[in-house]
């Protein structure tokens, strides 16, 4: 009889807190909004002459920390310099090569500028999209740095779909569109985070 009255106590309080525990779990997801594709990225800077020429050297690879103004390449005659302090992320290095300025093979290294760096994430259009705004806070994981979480605030939701992003639903074939959703963090605080790097986005709804 004990025995029995225990077995039923613990199967109680078991119940009890699985109850709670899908309570809490409802409460924190009708809160927040998931987005699992997620990358975190800066915008792209070409360097490029201001005319064609013939690519004489190359002063940077990638890696290389560069400061405004500091020379990247020789195109003909002209020296082209960075537009402002960054990492370059790409070279061409195809020395000897023509580079025509108009076309996009002008391009002789691209940059970007930590300080711009976001963490960018590709929503569904059905999944809660419409219930985030710019404002509302964030966290994200880097898988790089497994489950530690970091701080961020929604800074831009694209204004149309991303261009390939169609995802069709198997059931009824219906389209469904993705758009991206910009968080933006305090780059000087969390300096480990790199260019490219994969992460996991939830906003929190306000």
């Amino acid at each position: 009889m004990k025995r029995t009255k225990t077995m039923l106590w613990v199967t109680g309080a078991l119940v009890i807190l699985g109850s709670v525990a899908g309570g809490v779990y409802w409460y924190v997801t009708s809160k927040t909004v998931y987005i699992d594709l997620s990358q975190i990225q800066a915008p792209l800077i070409n360097l490029s002459a201001t005319n064609s020429g013939v690519l004489q050297a190359l002063y940077v690879k990638v890696g290389d920390s560069v400061t405004a103004n500091e020379p990247i390449a020789l195109v003909g005659n002209q020296v082209v310099t960075a537009q402002t302090a960054g990492v370059i992320v790409s070279v061409d290095n195809n020395i000897g090569q023509y580079m025509n300025t108009m076309t996009s093979q002008g391009t002789v290294a691209t940059m970007i500028d930590p300080t711009q760096l976001r963490v960018v994430g590709n929503l569904d259009e059905n999944k809660g999209l419409n219930e985030i705004k710019v404002g509302d806070p964030a966290e994200f994981t880097v898988d790089a740095f497994g489950s530690q979480v970091f701080k961020g605030v929604v800074d831009e939701i694209s204004p149309t779909a991303e261009s390939g992003s169609v995802v069709f639903n198997i059931s009824d074939q219906r389209p469904t569109n993705q758009f991206a959703v910009y968080v933006r963090f305090d780059t000087s605080k969390y300096p480990q985070l790199k260019n490219g790097m994969s992460a996991r986005i939830w906003v929190y709804k306000q």
